[in-house]
Parts: structure tokens; C-alpha cells; sequence
């Protein structure tokens, strides 16, 4: 399989990113750092979430947010969009002049899942996104339908191929532009990803669909070059491979790191491949490092302290101390605000 000449990265650090973060970050720093990331050349990206602001605290600021960015043209601002009451503020914002190029409805393939998740079955959740993007279209906001668990599930296991193709086949019934690929907890591998987006493909051959996985097992490049192998040219990444169950405090489904891939490697590795995403390697590496100041930990990219691959000659002197570089390659972090 050959690659795409371009592809086009949607980061996703300040919705599914943030999501899983327990402490609120404050609306300053997102507001930094979503501008930022759309200064880095990002073509897409992921500003904030609807959700309960009493159940997911993290969001409680989006309308405030969708009112703060930086807008430009040629990008597009993407809103998670949970249920009906969201899109309730999400259609007010939109029709102020402040709203956003395109939403996402998720209901998980597995239902075990979505019941934890959104506590809807998927004949509950279909009814409620049916009615969401009738409402979507007629304010001319586009739908991206994400199946999600769609490579496994932590509570319900394997997952039939043939729910991830219901729900495919619901979304773009109704009028969904892009179908996302969740793998929410990080469970697929590469031969995994060929076959069941080779079968997707097959069965929608005029389905745009995107690549959206978690590091949660190490897999998350490997496994979003697998994706873009078989043709596809839109990505999920999350600056510091940040992301995963939304910090509720329910129980957790999925224990160890949950983040999704990384951004900063992922831009790297493609640019080191000539692949276009029209990113500023250095100005993303420099959001990864600022990431971490707000964050207030070390996250988990490599090339915000190996850099990127170095093709000329420098000067070498093998007898001087490392620990002013070490120093360099730190970053001081910013406590978030507890919850």
C-alpha cells in the first residue's frame, strides 16, 4: 500500500485529550494552547465537549472557549457533541456566530461500553443522534460518526464487525461527512486495522473515514500508519499522548495509560517521510513542551526531548557533561487546578 502525498491531522488534545485529565485546566491556558496549535499550520482540531459541566467539569467553559479562539480561515473547529441537551447550547453558539465547522456523535460498537459511557442503548442512541443531525444539517454544521471500541472493548471483549458496520451504515445514512474509527481503549493491532478498514472500505467505498487510535499498548503509530497505508488521509492525535475515559469519577474500564497517538512523533515520522501535513515540526514540538508546563507532568512524546532526526553534521565533543542538555530538555510544570 502506498501513502498519501497529504494527510490531514486532526489534534484532539483539548477535547479527548483533556477529557481524561482529572484537575480543570484553566480557560487561559486552552485558549493558549488551541491557538497555538492552530498557529503550528493544524488543518483540524478539537476545541471542547458539551457534556454535563456537572458531570464532566473539564468542559464547563466551552461556550467560552468557542468564543475565545483564534479563527482561521481553512480550518476547521470540531465540538464533541454527547446528547441533546449539548446541542441545546452547542445551537446557540452556532447561530451567534460562534460555534463550530463540525461535530461528533460517537455511540461505541460495543453496547456495554455505551452504556458506560453514555448510558444509552444503541436503539436509544441512534434515536438521539438521528434527531441531532437533522438538526446539524439544517444549521449546515458537519457530522463526523464515529463508531467507537471498534477494534475491542474493555468490559465486553471482542466486538463483532458486523456492529461497527451498523453503526457505519447509520451514520452515513444520515448524512454523516466522515466516519471515525475509535479504538477508545487502544485494543487493535496492524493486521487488525488492514482488515477491518479493508472490509469497511469495501462495503462504503465512498466513505471518508478517519483514523482515531489509542497508545493505551505502545500501538498508537504503528497502528495509525497502518490505517494511512490502506488510503485514508485524516488521523487523530493528541499532543503528549494525552486522552482516554473522561475523568467522571465513575469506575474505571481501562487501567494503565489511555492517551491516544501522539502528536508530536506522529508529525515527525510523516515529515521525515515527505508526507505533507502542512505542520510546523518545531512549533508542535514546542506545544508538546508547553503541553507538559499545564499539564503539570511529563507526557509521553519522544521527539520533545531527541528532537527530530538530525541530517547534517554538528559539532560533537564527547568529553562535555550532559546534564546541561538533560536541563534543557525539562520542562517545569504548571499545576492544574483541582476538581
Amino acid at each position: 500500500m502506498a501513502l498519501e502525498e497529504s494527510v490531514i491531522l486532526c489534534e484532539c488534545w483539548a477535547r479527548d485529550g483533556l477529557q481524561s485529565i482529572p484537575g480543570v485546566v484553566q480557560t487561559e491556558h486552552k485558549l493558549e494552547m488551541l491557538n497555538r496549535i492552530i498557529a503550528s499550520g493544524v488543518q483540524k482540531l478539537e476545541v471542547t465537549s458539551f457534556s454535563h459541566p456537572g458531570l464532566l467539569p473539564q468542559f464547563a467553559d466551552c461556550v467560552e472557549v468557542l468564543q475565545g479562539i483564534d479563527r482561521r480561515p481553512g480550518v476547521s473547529y470540531v465540538v464533541l457533541m454527547p446528547n441533546e441537551r449539548g446541542f441545546e447550547r452547542f445551537a446557540i453558539c452556532q447561530k451567534e456566530g460562534y460555534g463550530a465547522d463540525e461535530i461528533i456523535l460517537m455511540i461505541s460498537s460495543s453496547e456495554a461500553h455505551n452504556l458506560a459511557n453514555f448510558r444509552m442503548t444503541h436503539d436509544e442512541a441512534k434515536q438521539a443522534h438521528a434527531r441531532i443531525m437533522q438538526r446539524a444539517h439544517e444549521l449546515g454544521v458537519k457530522i463526523i460518526g464515529c463508531p467507537g471500541t471498534v477494534y475491542g472493548c474493555p468490559i465486553s471483549g471482542d466486538v463483532p464487525l458486523a456492529n461497527v458496520m451498523d453503526l457505519t451504515r447509520f451514520y452515513l445514512e444520515h448524512g454523516a461527512q466522515t466516519i471515525m474509527l475509535g479504538d477508545t481503549t487502544g485494543a487493535a493491532n496492524p493486521l487488525q486495522v488492514r482488515e477491518r478498514i479493508g472490509a469497511l472500505q469495501s462495503e462504503f467505498p465512498e466513505a471518508q473515514f478517519i483514523a482515531h487510535f489509542h497508545d493505551t499498548r505502545g500501538n498508537g503509530i504503528i497502528n495509525s500508519f497502518a490505517a494511512l497505508e490502506m488510503g485514508l488521509r485524516y488521523v487523530d492525535t493528541s499532543l503528549g499522548a494525552i486522552g482516554g475515559q473522561p475523568a467522571t469519577g465513575a469506575n474505571k474500564y481501562q487501567y494503565g495509560f489511555t492517551g491516544n497517538t501522539c502528536t508530536e512523533d506522529l508529525v515527525c515520522l510523516l515529515a521525515e517521510m515527505n508526507v505533507v501535513t502542512g505542520i510546523d515540526v518545531d512549533a508542535m514540538i514546542a506545544n508538546g513542551k508547553r503541553a507538559e508546563q499545564i499539564i503539570g507532568q511529563r507526557l509521553r512524546a519522544n521527539v520533545i526531548r531527541s528532537g527530530p532526526v538530525n541530517h547534517r553534521p554538528k559539532d560533537y565533543d564527547p568529553s562535555a557533561s550532559t546534564s546541561e542538555a538533560d536541563a534543557k530538555s525539562e520542562t517545569k510544570p504548571t499545576a492544574v487546578k483541582a476538581v
